[in-house]
């Protein structure tokens, strides 16, 4: 089976699950020990059962937690260069070459460069026996190259991270509304909805995610998807407590996870 999974989403931590090819990897992990390992067991996983912890980029909502599960349960880091170094010492593991693909056991990991304001951001695309999963949670926007790398996924975590009048109408400073509607910031919900306009198929599986708290509303983000909800075969919005239960991807032989 493969299947997808989110921890919790959002500025106060990031975490994203998927199981694929008898691998389960974690993909970011912004929560301390003690969350994780109950935001873990509320889906069923074994902390020692993880084969990866993969790293997008150094902010701590991503990284936060890294470190104290991948030491407590020997769970081997990825990151790129960039990451690491931006991490200044808060990560320690594998540096990835972030224009090339690479092997967690027989799953395919494809690095995507992404345009985010962080050392060298980058997020995945997953594949095995046919299947293809992306986690794309943190790019300011939309470009070819990004639309190119997550087309023909079967289940994608897509970040949709704010409404733009409420970002420019809250109480956040000026410099902080430039950075986070800027081009190397969040998508907004339309820039979020136009990603999954690029991508979207009948069979596609999607969580959007990193919504804002403070700058956007269910109602205005499930205005700006509804248009697509037909266009694709589910359409599941992580919060930042409850994360998102598993969409299975495709049936096969249960997984670790669910074999116990």
């Amino acid at each position: 089976m493969t299947a997808l999974a989110s921890l919790g989403s959002g500025s106060r931590g990031n975490g994203t699950v998927v199981d694929i090819g008898g691998e389960l990897i974690l993909v970011d992990c912004g929560f301390t020990l003690k969350q994780t390992e109950r935001r873990l067991a509320r889906l069923d996983v074994r902390p020692g059962d993880l084969t990866a912890i993969l790293v997008t980029h150094e902010h701590s909502d991503h990284i936060g937690g890294v470190a104290a599960l991948a030491h407590k349960y020997a769970v081997p880091v990825y990151a790129s260069f960039g990451t690491m170094r931006g991490a200044r010492g808060a990560l320690r593991g594998n540096v990835i070459d972030s224009h090339a693909p690479f092997h967690i056991g027989a799953v395919t990991v494809n690095p995507v460069i992404v345009p985010h304001d962080a050392r060298e951001p980058t997020q995945f695309c997953f594949e095995h026996d046919g299947i293809k999963v992306g986690v794309v949670s943190d790019l300011g926007h939309v470009t070819p190259f990004v639309c190119e790398q997550f087309g023909g996924c079967d289940a994608l975590l897509m970040e949709s991270n704010h409404d733009v009048p409420m970002l420019l109408g809250g109480r956040y400073p000026e410099s902080v509304k430039r950075r986070i509607s800027g081009n190397l910031g969040h998508l907004s919900n339309e820039q979020a909805a136009g990603l999954l306009d690029a991508v979207a198929h009948d069979s596609l599986q999607v969580v959007v995610g990193h919504v804002s708290e403070q700058n956007n509303h269910p109602d205005l983000l499930e205005a700006a998807f509804e248009p697509l909800r037909a266009r694709v075969e589910t359409l599941a919005f992580a919060t930042q407590d409850d994360g998102a239960d598993w969409l299975e991807v495709a049936p096969a032989l249960a997984s670790r996870r669910l074999a116990r």
